[in-house]
């Protein structure tokens, strides 16, 4: 019996999961995924993904990938899971692999989105897909404290729980802001996370944008590495997994760029 290596990039909403990772007891991205693969399968498929994304966070550029002995052409595969999985969770693309591709460790940069609704009043129909802050923000402060955090560093400052012995250092390719109408965008792309990084780092530029903080006081705290130290943890549904990138390894097609 053969078997192949197939990766696949899935969208989701996740504002009804618990995150991507499986959890026994609660619904969970990957819990929904590996349902519908048993189903099409016959039997329990185990699926790795290339990041966790916390409770509430969304994702147009998740990676999974996992191993069968069905011969299903990618288009088949695409169309048979879309047809089993939730309304809020998508396959976009399907692709063969290496035999031995691991979505994690194989990845070479992951860039996430935090989406800021900028404005005094609340937008009804950005309910769970941005952060509404009603203060003013100063964009150009954000972001040359947004240009401080790239670079090899140490982020402690900027990390949630992390297991004993991880190292806290990453290393931060481009960090900017934009503004479209009344939202700012912040895109970060970096060689891997830390536990709600991004959500601290965005925390963190939006008191800047307020002056509650300054950006030298931000560039010390990075450097000061102070495990948890800054607090202010900006809500998940402003956060997005854009894309993960591999070398050697593509869906194909042409994907926004940073």
């Amino acid at each position: 019996m053969s078997y192949s290596r197939l990766a696949i990039r899935l969208e989701y909403d996740g504002s009804a999961y618990a995150g991507s990772q499986y959890q026994p007891d609660k619904p969970t991205i990957q819990g929904e995924l590996e349902k519908a693969l048993a189903r099409l399968t016959g039997h329990e498929t185990r699926a790795d993904f290339a990041g966790r994304t916390d409770a509430g966070v969304h994702a147009v550029g998740q990676v999974a990938a996992f191993t069968t002995d069905r011969s299903d052409s990618s288009d088949g595969w695409l169309g048979a899971l879309n047809g089993l999985l939730p309304a809020d969770i998508a396959v976009t693309a399907v692709a063969e692999a290496r035999d031995d591709f691991d979505p994690r460790r194989d990845a070479t940069r992951r860039w996430y989105r935090y989406t800021i609704l900028a404005r005094r009043s609340r937008d009804a129909l950005a309910r769970g897909r941005a952060w509404h802050v009603s203060q003013p923000l100063c964009l150009e402060a954000m972001q040359e404290a947004a240009s401080r955090l790239v670079g090899r560093h140490d982020f402690a400052a900027f990390c949630g729980a992390l297991e004993p012995g991880r190292t806290t250092t990453r290393t931060i390719f481009g960090s900017c802001l934009s503004r479209r109408g009344e939202k700012v965008r912040f895109d970060v792309v970096g060689d891997a996370f830390l536990p709600q990084q991004v959500r601290r780092m965005t925390g963190a530029l939006v008191r800047v944008g307020q002056g509650k903080m300054s950006v030298d006081e931000l560039t010390a705290t990075l450097e000061q590495a102070e495990h948890g130290s800054s607090r202010h943890l900006a809500p998940p549904e402003g956060l997005c997994l854009m894309r993960v990138d591999y070398e050697g390894f593509n869906f194909g097609d042409n994907d926004e760029d940073l």
